[in-house]
């Protein structure tokens, strides 16, 4: 049996990072990534614009242990926030701080996003950073806390799985939050592991940033929690302006749409670039039975 941790697995292996970034978006992956260039992902957020849906673009890679490669990736990261003010589309950017720098010199990593929200508030736009594994999480934090004096144009993602969201979400209180559930592999001493413990802290999280008046910006595919996401609002007396559903590109599509005819503002995050294969892996450890993605892709790409 295919497992969670088994993709979790080849999402670490070099050697087949190595191996996807030479055979391309192959293997199911083209389904679920706006293609390699920002030219393809404009077009991309252009179509889902046209559907009434909202965009954030990721342009893919993490991990990055070369102070040129992570001066590069801040310098891509500008020009997609060009190439979204080129288009006209309505769009944000998230990001990787791993892919910026943050494991060689956290002061590099500041001075690349300062960069980067300097072209976005240029723009009138936002810029999400997208949470790494629980080794990553304390510098992250430190780096936002530095960034949030000179910019509001930030804010982090938030993951449900582990003990210490709660406390985290509370001490953010005001700023605009992704909450998501999670997608690594953490230690059972610091992360809950049983999925009815995930949910209803996710649930317990997502209601506390919204009963505080603060942004959330709601990640998930599970229509039961958009269903008491959406109740806890009305009920509650919050607009429609405090909180968004985010989703993955690729991933119920149909109720992406259904959600935006609904008058709630509906964000799907789009990835792009040729460094697709540890994103891809971890979307299939979160649903395995997403294995169908990969066996049409092979068929298709022969």
């Amino acid at each position: 049996m295919i497992t969670r941790d088994f993709f979790l697995f080849l999402a670490k292996n070099d050697f087949m990072k190595d191996k996807a970034r030479k055979w391309g978006p192959k293997f199911g992956a083209k389904s679920v990534i706006a293609g390699e260039t920002i030219e393809e992902a404009m077009q991309t957020a252009k179509e889902l614009n046209e559907k009434g849906l909202k965009v954030t673009v990721d342009h893919l890679g993490e991990f990055v242990y070369n102070k040129e490669e992570a001066m590069d990736a801040a310098d891509y990261c500008i020009r997609t926030l060009e190439g979204m003010e080129e288009s006209g589309v309505d769009c944000n950017l998230s990001l990787k701080l791993t892919q910026l720098g943050l494991d060689i010199d956290k002061e590099l990593c500041i001075s690349n996003m300062r960069a980067i929200l300097d072209t976005a508030k240029k723009y009138n736009n936002f810029v999400r950073i997208d949470m790494e594994d629980y080794s990553h999480i304390e510098a992250t934090f430190e780096v936002l806390e530095e960034l949030r004096k000179t910019h509001d144009n930030v804010g982090p993602a938030i993951q449900a799985y582990l003990f210490r969201s709660e406390q985290d979400v509370e001490a953010l209180k005001g700023m605009n939050i992704r909450l998501m559930k999670g997608a690594y592999n953490e230690s059972p001493e610091v992360a809950f592991k049983d999925q009815k413990e995930i949910d209803n802290n996710y649930i317990n999280i997502i209601k506390r940033h919204m009963r505080n008046g603060s942004y959330a910006a709601v990640a998930t595919h599970d229509h039961k929690i958009i269903a008491e996401v959406k109740k806890f609002a009305e009920e509650n007396g919050i607009s429609k302006d405090q909180f968004e559903f985010q989703m993955l590109y690729g991933f119920r599509s149909e109720l992406q749409e259904e959600i935006a005819a609904e008058g709630f503002k509906m964000r799907v995050y789009v990835p792009f670039g040729n460094d697709w294969y540890g994103y891809f892996m971890r979307r299939l450890a979160e649903r395995p039975q997403n294995i169908t993605f990969a066996v049409r892709g092979v068929l298709t790409n022969k």
